[in-house]
This record gives C-alpha cells, sequence and structure tokens, in this order.
C-alpha cells in the first residue's frame, strides 16, 4: 500500500487554512498546517513534504521569499496561493522555482485537481541524483552540497562536476569535456576546462597543490575520485 501523500499548508487565513487542511485529509492527504513563512521554512527543509501549498502573502516572510529560500533544499511541489491578479506575482513566482499557482477564492476541487497533477509529474520526472560521501549532486535543481552545505556553483561548473562525477572512476579527457559542455572542437590551447577545474577544487576544498577528489592524469585528462569525499 502506498504511502500517503504529505502536504504542507502555508496559510495565514485561520479558516481557508482549516477548511483546506480537512478537505485534503478527507481526499487521503497527511497534513500539516502552518500560519507563517518563518515557522514553515525549517519545517520544509527537514520535512520534505510532497506538496506545499503557499499563501503568497504572508506575515513575517512573504511566499515569494520562502519559496527562495527553501528552493536549494526542497525537491517538492510548490503550488501558490494567491489573491493578486497581477501577472508580475505570477511570474515572479514561477521564476524563483513555484510549479504553479491558483487564484483565491480558492475551489477546494480545482486545487486537488491542480494539487494530484502536479504530484503525478513528479512521479514520472526522475530524478538524478548522485552521492559520493558527504557529496551530494541533484541534476534537476543545480544543486551541490558537500557536507551538508550548499555550494554556491555557476551553470557551467555544475554541469563540469556531473559530467565528472557521472564518469567516476573514469578519465575524461579535454577534448570530451569541451565537447560535451561546449559543443566544440579542442583546439589544444582553450584553458576553459582547466580553469573550471581549478575553480571547482577551490570551493570543494579539495587541496590545489594535491588534489584528491578531482585529480590531473598527466597527458590524459581529469578523474573524479569517487572515495575521496567522506
Amino acid at each position: 500500500m502506498s504511502q500517503a501523500p504529505h502536504l504542507f499548508i502555508v496559510e495565514d487565513d485561520p479558516k481557508l487554512n482549516q477548511m483546506l487542511s480537512a478537505y485534503f485529509a478527507q481526499q487521503g492527504f497527511k497534513v500539516s498546517r502552518f500560519d507563517d513563512g518563518l515557522q514553515a521554512e525549517q519545517a520544509i527543509i527537514k520535512e520534505q513534504p510532497s506538496a506545499v501549498l503557499l499563501d503568497l502573502m504572508l506575515p513575517g516572510q512573504d511566499g515569494l521569499t520562502l519559496c527562495r529560500q527553501i528552493r536549494p533544499h526542497y525537491c517538492g511541489k510548490v503550488l501558490m496561493l494567491t489573491a493578486s491578479d497581477d501577472d508580475f506575482d505570477h511570474v515572479a513566482a514561477l521564476e524563483i522555482g513555484a510549479d504553479d499557482f491558483v487564484n483565491k477564492p480558492i475551489k477546494p476541487r480545482v486545487l486537488l485537481a491542480r494539487v494530484r497533477a502536479l504530484l503525478r509529474r513528479q512521479d514520472t520526472v526522475v530524478t538524478e541524483q548522485l552521492e559520493f560521501g558527504q557529496l551530494k549532486l541533484m541534476k534537476n535543481r543545480r544543486l551541490c552540497q558537500l557536507a551538508g552545505q550548499t555550494i554556491n556553483l555557476t551553470n557551467s561548473e555544475f554541469s563540469l562536476l556531473w559530467l565528472l562525477a557521472h564518469s567516476a572512476d573514469t578519465v575524461l579527457s579535454r577534448e570530451q569535456l569541451t565537447q560535451h559542455l561546449r559543443g566544440v572542437e579542442y583546439d589544444g590551447l582553450d584553458r576553459t576546462i582547466d580553469n573550471k577545474i581549478v575553480t571547482l577544487r577551490k570551493k570543494l576544498a579539495d587541496n590545489a597543490a594535491t588534489p584528491q577528489r578531482i585529480i590531473t592524469v598527466r597527458g590524459q585528462g581529469y578523474l573524479f575520485v569517487p572515495d575521496s569525499w567522506n
């Protein structure tokens, strides 16, 4: 028997919060209720619920700010609830990581259908994730964590690290890396890959003088060492 989806409702209107909680519980969801963003933030990151219903306007920390804060650490679905007809709010919500939004006044059956659609979509998407000791990479979110701390990488840095990690214990040449990441042939002079390796080593606490995690194989290329991340 499949486990009931866990839904977080973050809504400061007590009547609406209670009504939605009761409705979704009747529909087979496990429901947790919150009435402010500050209280909900750490709970979302810790519990990793299946989905979050998030009011746009909240006391203390508004829904847009909360969505932005949790996105690097939370991989479930976020559905924004908004009384605003402003397209700017809708676009902003989607750009910072919301998966969908529903306008108030809320129609419970419509909201239920939207939540179920999001969860079906989540089930059909394969989340590509790699873990080596204290290193965790999530391709869909472009997320890199080391010893529980999020490492800020540019898109190109993450792509290089993912490619190396995905081929752990295999030497990848500059030619291969350049072709995969830039779509061009390596000319023998381009130092882009080498410079990014230097940056990655620095960000990932890999000693530049004697690297142990991403090593240089002389005359061949670079090797990601899977056993060096403990």
